[in-house]
C-alpha cells in the first residue's frame, strides 16, 4: 500500500482476497496514468475529476461521474486527506472501493448521501435521491449494452428505455421512509440500502466496470434473463430493459429460465382463441397489456393455463403495473382466485382473469376480444392491487404473452381410468362451489389403482 500506515486503509484492504488486493491498490496508478512501480509513493499525488472521465465516460453521464468523484472526496482514510477541491488521495480511493464493493449498509449510507446531494449537509431530499437513481440506472443500462450482456434482447426493438429508467428509479425511491419534509438523513438511507439490495448491486456494477476493478470472488451480476426465438424484425416489445431488470427477480426462477414470446397482437392478430391456444399448457407466463389510454400492466401466472370454469394457480402469482408507475402486487392470502381462463360456456364468465372475483377482477380480458376491466376499488382482494388500467373498463391496445418457465411434463400414462361423475361437468361443479354448496361426493371418489 505504498508508504501509508493508515489502519483504516489496511482494514479495508483486508476485506479482499490476497490476490485481489493488488488489483484494488493498482486502480489509483492506472487512473493516474502511471504504472504501479513508478511513483507509487509520491507525496501529494491525487486523482482529479478529469482523470475519471476517460474511463467512465462511455457508460456514465457527466453528472454520474461527478457523483462518483464526490463520493471519493467524502471518504475519511484515517490520515490527512488532500485539501478540499485538491483531488482524491490514494488512501481515499481504496476506502471508497472497499465501501462500495465490500461495505455494509452502514458504511455505504454516508457515501450514497455524498453522491446524492454533494453539499455536505447530511440530508438529501427525495428528489435528489431520485435524480441520483436515474443516473445510476441509466449507467447500468449502458453497461449491459456496451459489454454485450443483452442475453438476446434488442433495445432498439423495445419500449423507450429513458422512460424505463425513470420508472425504475421512482420505484426504488418509493421504498424510502423519509421525514414529513420529504428528506432523508443517513440512518434513513442505511435502512433503505439494507432493504433495497439492488441499489448497492447497481453501484457495485458501475464501479467495478467503470474503473475496471476485476475481482475473482465477485463476477458481474446477471441482470437480464435469456431471450429465445423472438422475431425482433417484426416486433415492437412493450418491455424495456429497466422494466425487465425489475420484473425478472420477482419471478420464482429469476434469471435462470429463458423468456420466449408466445403471443403478440402485433404478430398473431386480435383473437382470444389464439391467446388461449398460445398459453394453454405452456407453463408459467407473463402477460403484458397496454390499454388505449397508455397504461401498461400485467400479471405473472405460475402455472400453465387450463381452460376450465374454476380458479387455478398458486400464491406465487402476482399482478404488476409498468406505466405510469412500476409496482408489483403479491398475494394477500384473502382468497385463492389467482388465475382464471374459460371459453365457450354459457353460465360462467368467458375470458382470462387474475385476482378478485367474477365481474370484479384485478385484471380481466373478455373473450369478446379487445375489452377488459380492472375493477379493484379500493384494492383487489387477491393481490391488493389498485385499478391497473386508466379506466375501470378499458379497451385493449396491444397484448404480449411471454413463456417464462418449462412447460409441464406430460403425465406418465394415459388418463384413461374411470372418471368420477364430479369430472363430467366442471361448470356445474364451479357453480355449486360459488353457491356455497358442499360437494359431499368429493369424499366418495374411488381410490386410484396402484399399479405397483
Amino acid at each position: 500500500m505504498g508508504n501509508t500506515d493508515s489502519v483504516v486503509v489496511q482494514k479495508r484492504l483486508a476485506r479482499f482476497r490476497p490476490e485481489e488486493r493488488p488489483v484494488v491498490e493498482g486502480v489509483f496508478d492506472r487512473l493516474h496514468g502511471a504504472s504501479p512501480a513508478g511513483g507509487a509513493g509520491k507525496a501529494g499525488k491525487v486523482l482529479t475529476l478529469g482523470m475519471l472521465k476517460p474511463c467512465m465516460g462511455n457508460i456514465a453521464s457527466d453528472s454520474m461521474i461527478k457523483r462518483v468523484y464526490a463520493g471519493m472526496c467524502s471518504m475519511d482514510p484515517g490520515v490527512a486527506p488532500p485539501p478540499p477541491g485538491a483531488g482524491v488521495s490514494r488512501e481515499q480511493l481504496v476506502v471508497f472501493l472497499a465501501d462500495v464493493l465490500r461495505g455494509t449498509a452502514e458504511e455505504r449510507a454516508p457515501l450514497f448521501m455524498a453522491m446524492a446531494q454533494g453539499a455536505g449537509t447530511g440530508v438529501a431530499t427525495c428528489d435528489q435521491i431520485m435524480e441520483f437513481l436515474q443516473d445510476l440506472v441509466s449507467a447500468v443500462v449502458q453497461i449491459i449494452i456496451q459489454k454485450g450482456r443483452l442475453q438476446g434482447w434488442k433495445p432498439e426493438r423495445m419500449a423507450d428505455g429513458s422512460i424505463g429508467v425513470k420508472l425504475l428509479a421512482e420505484q426504488m425511491s418509493s421504498e424510502l421512509k423519509p421525514s414529513d419534509q420529504r428528506t432523508c438523513d443517513v440512518p434513513c438511507l442505511e435502512d433503505w440500502l439494507f432493504r433495497v439490495s439492488n441499489v448497492a448491486m447497481y453501484m457495485d456494477l458501475l464501479i467495478g466496470e467503470g474503473l475496471n476493478v476485476g475481482l475473482t470472488s465477485r463476477p458481474p451480476p446477471t441482470l437480464l434473463p435469456p431471450c429465445w426465438e423472438t422475431p425482433w424484425e417484426k416486433l415492437r416489445c412493450l418491455l424495456d430493459l429497466p422494466v425487465l431488470m425489475f420484473l425478472t427477480p420477482q419471478l420464482p426462477d429469476g434469471y435462470n429460465i429463458p423468456w420466449k414470446l408466445l403471443f403478440s397482437t402485433q404478430l398473431h392478430g386480435e383473437s382470444f382463441t389464439k391467446i388461449v391456444g398460445s398459453c394453454k399448457g405452456r407453463g408459467p407466463t407473463v402477460l403484458l397489456i397496454k390499454d388505449t389510454k397508455g397504461h401498461i400492466f400485467g400479471g405473472f401466472a405460475s402455472h400453465g393455463w387450463e381452460v376450465k370454469p374454476q380458479f387455478q394457480g398458486d400464491s406465487r402469482c402476482f399482478l404488476f403495473s409498468v406505466f405510469p408507475c412500476l409496482r408489483v402486487y403479491t398475494c394477500t392470502g384473502y382468497n385463492q382466485h389467482y388465475m382464471y381462463l374459460n371459453q365457450g360456456q354459457q353460465t360462467m364468465p368467458n375470458g382470462l382473469g387474475m385476482g378478485g372475483q367474477h365481474g370484479y377482477f384485478g385484471l380481466w380480458l373478455d373473450s369478446d376480444f379487445g375489452r377488459g376491466h380492472s375493477r379493484a376499488r379500493p384494492r383487489c382482494t387477491t393481490y391488493g392491487s389498485p385499478q391497473l388500467s386508466a379506466e375501470e373498463d378499458f379497451t385493449l391496445d396491444s397484448l404480449e404473452v411471454w413463456g417464462v418457465g418449462k412447460p409441464p411434463e406430460e403425465e406418465e400414462g394415459a388418463t384413461g381410468g374411470k372418471r368420477s361423475i364430479l369430472d363430467a361437468d366442471p361448470e356445474v361443479q364451479a357453480m355449486m362451489e360459488m353457491a356455497g354448496k358442499t360437494l359431499h361426493s368429493q369424499g366418495l371418489r374411488e381410490p386410484e389403482e396402484n399399479n405397483e
